[in-house]
């Protein structure tokens, strides 16, 4: 399942899903947490679970993201959706992999009475909207049998602990927002698992988005969180190798298998050694599972 973008909708719009719904995402991520206000959760699960149960062929994995534990909303919400359909859910503000491990109990009892095979739903974590959670990051390795990727959020985790912004004069990530970032990357390596970076902001600016992808993929994440689907384009093209990349790759991993036990070659007047092949392998492993998906 590839999770190179994933666009949030608004679970109590569907104007907004309907335009969603063709944008060419990866996932889309029903929400029944922050975009929605209090009076309307329950008219947005209701939507929700209305979507899923609509039988349609889709191009995009669906994602719902479920309201926190201190909500009391939680397995409400599961107990709406958990159903034929749904690929998998996003846990906000979770503290550790201990959330994950509670929300897989409760899918396994959930998949089992909807008739699913235990397993169906997938999990994404926000893995650090808490200050508890920096401290637990480490917590998603091994990682759990569902849990598919790790992202990170900055507004959640600037108002816990009461930070007056996030970001300097000239736009960038402060020092704690930086940390945030590195460590989830990190996390979701030791993990396994696809590591996803947070939203860019100004859906108007595809310039800057783009920029921005491109230190993303520099920096090891893989996917990207939409808030539009204007942004969903640049997100797909950004995390996805190009021509040029797949032929480099290919080559690479010809000159090695050519000459077998050596662990440094020369091609195109570079050297080359054993982090390069399993970076080249990665490069066509990704390109196949966006086929595959």
């Amino acid at each position: 399942m590839s999770l190179r973008s994933m666009l949030f909708v608004p679970g109590d719009s569907p104007r907004k899903f309907e335009k969603a719904n063709l944008c060419g995402a990866d996932a889309l991520i029903l929400d029944l947490e922050d975009s929605v206000a209090p009076s309307k959760k329950l008219e947005a699960r209701e939507h929700v679970a209305g979507l899923l149960d609509h039988d349609s062929k889709r191009s995009w994995a669906f994602y719902v993201r479920i309201n926190p534990f201190d909500t009391d909303l939680t397995i409400h919400d599961l107990a709406a959706i958990v159903r034929p359909g749904l690929n998998g859910i996003m846990i906000p503000k979770a503290n550790s992999a201990a959330d994950i491990v509670r929300i897989g109990h409760y899918l396994d009892a959930l998949e089992a009475s909807a008739g699913m095979p235990v397993g169906t739903v997938k999990i994404c974590v926000v893995a650090t909207e808490t200050p508890t959670a920096m401290f637990n990051l480490g917590t998603y390795a091994p990682a759990h049998p569902r849990l598919v990727g790790l992202t990170w959020g900055a507004e959640d985790l600037a108002a816990a602990i009461g930070a007056t912004d996030n970001r300097d004069e000239t736009g960038a990530w402060t020092f704690p927002y930086q940390v945030a970032r590195t460590q989830c990357l990190f996390a979701a390596a030791a993990a396994g698992v696809a590591p996803i970076d947070t939203l860019y902001a100004d859906f108007r600016d595809a310039e800057g988005l783009a920029a921005d992808c491109a230190f993303a993929r520099r920096d090891g994440f893989t996917g990207r969180i939409a808030i539009h689907p204007d942004q969903v384009a640049t997100i797909n093209a950004c995390f996805s190798p190009s021509e040029a990349d797949l032929a480099h790759a290919r080559r690479l991993i010809e000159a090695f298998e050519a000459e077998p036990g050596v662990g440094v070659i020369g091609l195109d007047g570079k050297m080359y050694d054993i982090p390069h092949l399993k970076a080249a392998r990665r490069t066509l492993a990704s390109a196949a599972s966006r086929t595959d998906a």
